[in-house]
Parts: structure tokens; sequence; C-alpha cells
């Protein structure tokens, strides 16, 4: 398994393209912007694309999804619990990004739920507290968190929807739950490690 991780757009979102050295099939996670970006980094390494996933609602993460969506005919996965932020007038998605239009989301993922794509198994964590429907994708001794942990930090519970005691309790009870030399890959910001932040953070 490879990673490939961007910041892109003006909030630098970290998106990740995920993918299988062998068979080139892979994955997109949060394309925030830059669409055409991303589509030349899956050009140059030839990449069979299957699907988007979004770890969260917010525009700095999904304001690439039509452009991918359409260029390469995939669906796109994301929790149900955050579904109102892509309607109109939310999030303030049309003032940061003026072209962007509502989509779709082809499947709604909640806890528990597996993926395989190139011979891995993605499986599908639920932490909300930053959003109501967040979600963190674990993947061989991975883990995307999108804006639910961070190195040193964790993600804002003050946007709509947010709460400082379910982001703890996501951490807390799901994300430290998980083996110490896990590797997080966060929404914004370094990797980190499972271990590191159990060990350093100041909010535990």
């Amino acid at each position: 398994m490879k990673i490939i991780g961007h910041p892109l757009g003006a909030y630098q979102a970290n998106c990740y393209i995920v993918y299988d050295e062998n068979t080139k099939d892979g994955f997109i996670i949060d394309p925030g912007d830059e669409g055409s970006t991303i589509l030349d980094v899956i050009n140059r390494e030839k990449l069979n694309i299957k699907f988007i996933i979004l770890t969260h609602g917010h525009f700095d993460h999904i304001g690439a999804v039509n452009k991918i969506k359409e260029a390469l005919n995939i669906p796109v996965y994301m929790n149900e619990k955050d579904g109102f932020m892509i309607k109109s007038g939310k999030q303030k998605i049309g003032m940061a990004y003026p072209k962007f239009e509502n989509f779709n989301p082809d499947r709604f993922v909640k806890e528990g739920d597996t993926i395989s794509c190139g011979g891995n198994t993605i499986e599908i964590i639920e932490t909300p507290g930053h959003t109501p429907g967040g979600i963190s994708i674990k993947l061989d001794g991975y883990v995307f968190t999108g804006d639910t942990l961070f190195a040193g930090s964790i993600g804002r519970y003050d946007f709509e929807g947010g709460s400082f005691e379910d982001i703890v309790n996501s951490i807390k009870n799901k994300l430290f739950t998980l083996p110490d030399d896990t590797i997080v890959c966060p929404g914004h910001g370094q990797g980190t490690k499972i271990g590191i932040e159990k060990e350093t953070s100041s909010f535990f």
C-alpha cells in the first residue's frame, strides 16, 4: 500500500490518495480543493481510483468532490450525519467555493463498515465531535482521522453540530484503543502516532 498526501487549498486540508502498488487500485480521502492537482497525480501514477471517501462534510475537505467524481465516474462515501453540510448555504460553501455544486453521496458508511480495495480492507470508525458525522478510516496500521485528532492537538468543536464531550470520547474510547504504533494521518498538518498522542496530549 502506498499513500500520497497533499495539503490543498487555502486551508491546506490534507487530501490522501491511497493505493495498492501491485494492482494500482486505490481511493481518495478528502479531496478538498485543486481537483486538477489530484487528477494529475492519478494520471501520472496510472491509478485505478475506485471511490472517494470523506472524513466529514466541511467545505475544505469536499471542495473538489464534483470535479473528481465527474472526471473519474466514481462514487462518494460519507457518514449520513454530515449530509446536511453539503446542502446550499451550509458551512459557507458558496463563499469559499463559488463554483461548488451540491452532490449526492452514493453510499453512507457507519461504525464497523468495511470496504475492500486493492486487496486491503478499510474499516470505518465513527468519531463525532468536530462534526456529528465525522469518521476515521483505519487501514493496515494507519488511521486517517480527518479533523478529529492532530499532532499535538484535537479538532475544533465550536462549529455547528460540534461537541467537546463527543470529540474527547471519540479520541479516548476509540482512537486511543488502537495500537500505539498506528500512524495517524490527520486532516491538517503533519502525521503522528497514537502512542505519541496518548503520552503527550494535554487534553488527556
